[in-house]
């Protein structure tokens, strides 16, 4: 039984090798045409725009480059921009591991509600979302008169900023997660539990370890989001140069002011930090990957 058994095995993984071949089988023509169709595409809307912005960055040379950077106003965009980052991305972390966390092992009432929830930000135009927070916080909104009368500022001020890129970078780690935690189940946290462990130690010693690329790749994105969002935090930030303006809210204003070479040296330095942040997002995938082949074998 054993002997023919193997040989139908052997057979079904013959068959299976031969249905794929015959599934990808197609005249070279068509290879060929979907590839070529690809690569202009990603010529004409990716790559072409890519190398005309160093291009521009870099036509009146390097000193003048150099200068748009450490420009006062640029500088306080940059770091402006690094601040929001800073803040909004281990805030939208400890949301998503918290939201994916209570998904995918708990059942309770409202569940269905906080998965769409969370979705909302990729529904919702980011101009919208940041006019939400000036009818909130604003001189006329809700909140307005009393942070008047005790002195504090959000909107038009780095707090609203902060809170504008907290709500466009919100579903990225969660989304990454819920599906990941979904596949693996719940088997080794309720071993783990059974052998005695807490909560925190069944999170830290069996569950990190099984999402850290996915929790990774999700903080990866959160961040590519937050340094480069513009509708939201441009109806937030009152446009007050050297103040609250971020990196593509400044590329804004100097490109309206006819600043070319200036404007494009900024967005040269967004699409330098965009290329490192594919790079870092390849590098995960690719450890991901490894990782699953391993935990396969």
């Amino acid at each position: 039984m054993s002997g023919a058994a193997a040989v139908l095995h052997g057979s079904a993984d013959h068959a299976a090798r031969f249905e794929s071949k015959a599934a990808t089988r197609e005249p070279a023509l068509v290879k060929w045409g979907i590839l070529a169709v690809s690569l202009t595409f990603f010529s004409i809307f990716l790559l072409l725009p890519l190398i005309t912005v160093f291009v521009e960055a870099l036509r009146k040379g390097w000193d003048v480059y150099f200068a748009a950077l450490i420009e006062p106003d640029a500088w306080a965009a940059i770091k402006l921009t690094l601040t929001a980052a800073a803040i909004s991305v281990p805030l939208n972390l400890v949301f998503g591991v918290a939201a994916a966390w209570a998904i995918t092992k708990f059942e309770f009432r409202g569940k269905h509600l906080l998965i769409t929830l969370i979705d909302l930000p990729f529904s919702v135009s980011p101009v919208v979302s940041g006019l939400i927070y000036v009818l909130v916080f604003g001189a006329q909104g809700w909140f307005g008169p009393w942070l008047s009368e005790h002195d504090l500022k959000v909107v038009f001020a780095v707090p609203g900023i902060v809170l504008a890129t907290v709500f466009v970078t919100f579903p990225f780690v969660a989304r990454e997660l819920i599906p990941l935690m979904e596949a693996q189940g719940r088997d080794e946290e309720e071993a783990a539990v059974v052998l005695g462990a807490r909560g925190w130690q069944t999170f830290w010693y069996v569950t990190l370890p099984n999402v850290k690329w996915g929790l990774l790749y999700g903080v990866i994105l959160c961040n590519a989001r937050a340094m480069g969002e513009f509708g939201a935090v441009s109806v937030v930030s009152g446009h007050i140069r050297g103040q609250t303006n971020t990196m593509p809210l400044h590329v804004e204003i100097l490109y309206n002011e006819y600043q070319f070479a200036a404007a494009f040296a900024v967005a040269s330095l967004l699409a330098l930090l965009a290329l490192v942040t594919l790079v870092i997002k390849t590098w995960v995938e690719h450890q991901a990957g490894k990782a699953s082949q391993q935990s396969e074998e």
